[in-house]
């Protein structure tokens, strides 16, 4: 009974946390995503996902589970969405009424099905978003109703060669684990592959940077450094530690990281090698154009990262098990 078998996929977007339940057997009995290509490709690769707005769709028309896990929409709290909103005069936070109330419709989930355990991943900036007001209500809310809740930021330049620094919430239904003691994973001693392991030596020349864009990627740097700030392109080597964070805006221009070429311009990442700094496999399926391949991995998570933290929730929750169990055999004598 305390034992953890199935789980759901809310936010799915292309599929990091399901290559994680799939890795550790857990059998995940409902999937979901709003954006009609993230659902193509989380398709080609899994099978059926409801495609549509989570705030539509029933708790009662969702199987029961046992784990809940979510990366719930970060836009709202990272530090370049919530610049980019006020600037716009727009609200972030849980004011973005698009984006920001998706954390309520998780708990709306949770209070209907009571889930064993919950998993959400989000931005660094969760906790320090409106000083720290977003990240109380959101513990606050899980700890009301009786969860012990557990929170690391995990940089994934640890799994992989990507400087990505993301908060991992886990939370334990008290009724099912009282007093359960969690301790996320120990970075491993070696990334699972290096940039000059995943860089491909031969590309389409479209992956390039024209003279035009490369002139003006050189030229807005210049000026930000002109001005007092870092802002700028990221150009690396096959040799260099790791890049950058990936991001949504990547199909723009691919500034953020860029591949130093011999008597040519830098290029963009290609799909596929976003994918591997994703720690996505390399027979994930990319059935979406470029733009979309990069918006969805931009969007994505170090899959190695997810894949070590569901493999200690595992282990946490059955040493748990043991551990009741031989509680119980004890008082029997």
């Amino acid at each position: 009974m305390l034992a953890l078998n199935t789980a759901i996929d809310l936010f799915a977007g292309i599929g990091g946390f399901r290559l994680a339940l799939n890795h550790h057997q857990l059998d995940c009995v409902y999937s979901n995503d709003h954006n009609t290509f993230s659902c193509i490709t989380y398709q080609a690769n899994f099978g059926k996902i409801d495609c549509g707005d989570l705030s539509q769709i029933s708790a009662s028309t969702i199987p029961h589970f046992d784990l809940l896990c979510g990366g719930f929409p970060c836009q709202p709290f990272s530090i370049a969405g919530v610049s980019k909103k006020n600037s716009l005069g727009k609200k972030h936070g849980f004011e973005d009424e698009k984006q920001g109330n998706l954390f309520f419709e998780i708990l709306r989930i949770v209070d209907y099905h009571r889930p064993k355990v919950i998993l959400l991943e989000n931005v660094k900036n969760l906790q320090s978003h409106d000083q720290g007001k977003t990240w109380k209500i959101i513990r606050s809310e899980l700890l009301h109703r009786d969860y012990s809740v557990f929170a690391k930021i995990i940089d994934g330049k640890y799994y992989v060669p990507q400087h990505r620094e993301r908060i991992f919430i886990v939370c334990f239904d008290n009724n099912y684990y009282r007093d359960i003691d969690f301790i996320f994973p120990e970075y491993p001693a070696k990334r699972i592959y290096e940039l000059r392991d995943l860089i491909e030596k031969q590309v389409e020349k479209k992956y390039t940077l024209s003279d035009k864009l490369w002139q003006y990627l050189q030229q807005h740097k210049a000026n930000s450094l002109a001005k007092g700030n870092g802002f700028g392109f990221g150009l690396i080597t096959p040799e260099s530690e790791y890049t950058r964070t990936l991001s949504a805006r990547y199909y723009k221009d691919g500034s953020e990281i860029l591949i130093a070429q011999n008597a040519a311009n830098p290029r963009r990442l290609t799909p596929r090698e976003c994918a591997r700094l994703q720690g996505f496999p390399n027979d994930f399926v990319i059935p979406v154009s470029d733009a979309q391949a990069y918006r969805q991995f931009g969007n994505s998570i170090v899959v190695p990262a997810v894949d070590a933290v569901v493999q200690r929730i595992k282990k946490t929750v059955d040493d748990y098990r043991i551990g009741l169990s031989r509680q119980r055999n004890l008082s029997l004598f």
